[in-house]
């Protein structure tokens, strides 16, 4: 008896390496990612097969998000011509445009104006005063949303806009839920007439397999009219002028204009998933900005596990592929894939001038050591890597050729690209483009260049180390 069960165990484990191997090989178009897993589900059966299971299969199924555009132009009618922009906007950048297009079909939407904060002590008093004066709607998605001395002010002036006869909803992340105690949820609660949602609650028994998807946007809408746009958490890391334990830098963006419906739609389709229901988010009025201000032309990129899958990647390579001149990338955490790593390198081969600007010490355990692991073959190739000196920097911005710009949740690991959902922003402006290169600056004047000679001689425990590290990529 107690030979068969072994032998009927056996023959269980046997079936189910094979079904979880066919699988993996139908369903994970990342060749080495599919020889990982199928490699652990054969080395660890059991083990293997249920981490599989509940980390590596993508059981998000969302339709793709109702794209009302008319016509095959890729403006919007409203603010400047397309022979307008023309004229500002070199033609290696056109190519960039037309293919943002294709992989994601949503107009570019003219007569924005896009207005960049500079950490919480700047845009938090901003977010809060909008708030505090809605009269008709307050729409908040975030990550992190601390119950902290940052929290409470998003708290006072959701209740100040509810007391004004606005319908607030707040969307939170359920694992970003966790980074506080008690949580933000608790705080809302207490408030009549707040709406507040969980994407995919972490504690659920249910949403367990999701655990290792998880909603990144930033997205703050309030009354249809003003937007806060980016990668800013709400935390009290960010209010620098409080002397927080953990401070952290970070750049949002403050827009009004027609974009902002975009951005409702993005933020609509999050609330439905979440479970909530269906709503008519408020309107943008496209023709409410003075003519000097509306200058940019803007659209929103939407990138998640789902029916989006991929895009911002697509429009990183894509924007390598196109650059001519400059390159500026800040992010925080840098651990992409080879086909990114290869974009950077042959721009910069092309004679491209490249920079990458990384914090001296990152807040997660180990991913210093598995973005070092990459440096040695962009350092090789011409591509100029720097490490901010403390605070933390949580900025995200990939501006290209000082026209093209970047921006919103997304940082450069394949977390953001293949697992997370995410939302950027992409602007066409030479003035906001220079605004945004002077934040860059000012961040590499309190950086330090990295020498390409550095990682040449590293010790063999060090280079071990970095590419044992650098193995974790997707799980960060």
């Amino acid at each position: 008896m107690h030979i068969f069960s072994l032998t009927l165990a056996g023959v269980f484990l046997l079936i189910l390496q094979i079904t979880v191997s066919a699988h993996i090989l139908l369903h994970k178009e990342d060749v080495p990612s599919a020889i990982g897993w199928i490699g652990l589900v054969w080395l660890a059966p059991l083990l293997g097969s249920v981490a599989y299971v509940l980390l590596g299969i993508n059981r998000v199924r969302r339709k793709a998000l109702r794209l009302h555009n008319r016509g095959a132009n890729i403006f919007t009618a409203t603010g400047k011509t397309a022979e307008e922009i023309e004229k500002e906007i070199p033609p290696s950048l056109w190519q960039l445009l037309r293919l943002g297009y294709k992989a994601h079909p949503q107009h570019l939407a003219l007569g924005n104006s896009v207005r960049p904060l500079i950490n919480g002590d700047e845009a938090y008093p901003r977010m809060c005063a909008a708030i505090a004066a809605a009269k008709k709607e307050v729409l908040i998605s975030s990550y992190i949303f601390n119950n902290d001395e940052a929290g409470q002010m998003f708290v006072n002036a959701v209740k100040q806009a509810v007391q004004n006869g606005a319908k607030a909803r707040i969307l939170v992340d359920g694992v970003g839920l966790n980074y506080s105690r008690p949580d933000i949820a608790r705080a809302f609660k207490e408030v009549a007439g707040v709406e507040f949602s969980v994407f995919l609650p972490s504690k659920s028994p249910v949403n367990l397999r999701f655990l290792n998807l998880r909603n990144h946007r930033k997205i703050m809408i309030i009354d249809g009219e003003t937007a806060f746009f980016g990668g800013m958490n709400i935390a009290r890391g960010n209010l620098l002028a409080s002397r927080p334990k953990d401070p952290i830098q970070d750049v949002t963006f403050e827009v009004r204009g027609p974009v902002l419906s975009q951005m409702s739609r993005i933020f609509e389709e999050d609330w439905i998933f979440s479970g909530r229901k269906p709503f008519l988010p408020a309107q943008a009025r496209t023709n409410s900005l003075p003519l000097q201000e509306a200058t940019v032309p803007a659209r929103i990129i939407p990138d998640g596990p789902d029916s989006d899958y991929g895009k911002i990647e697509r429009l990183c390579l894509g924007a390598l592929a196109c650059a001519q001149r400059t390159v500026r990338i800040v992010t925080p955490y840098f651990l992409p894939g080879d086909d990114i790593l290869t974009a950077l390198e042959t721009a910069a081969m092309r004679g491209v001038d490249v920079e990458i600007i990384l914090p001296q010490k990152s807040n997660i355990f180990g991913m210093d050591w598995a973005m070092e692991a990459n440096f040695k073959r962009l350092l090789s190739k011409g591509v100029k890597i720097y490490r901010a000196k403390p605070p933390f920097d949580h900025s995200k911005l990939f501006l290209v050729d000082g026209v093209w710009l970047f921006a919103g949740s997304a940082n450069w690991d394949v977390r953001s690209f293949k697992l997370n959902f995410e939302s950027n922003m992409e602007c066409f402006d030479q003035e906001l483009a220079r605004k945004v290169q002077d934040i860059i600056e000012e961040k590499k004047r309190h950086a330090v260049a990295i020498p390409a000679h550095l990682f040449d001689a590293l010790p063999l425990w060090r280079q071990l180390r970095n590419r044992a590290f650098r193995l974790l990529t997707p799980y960060y």
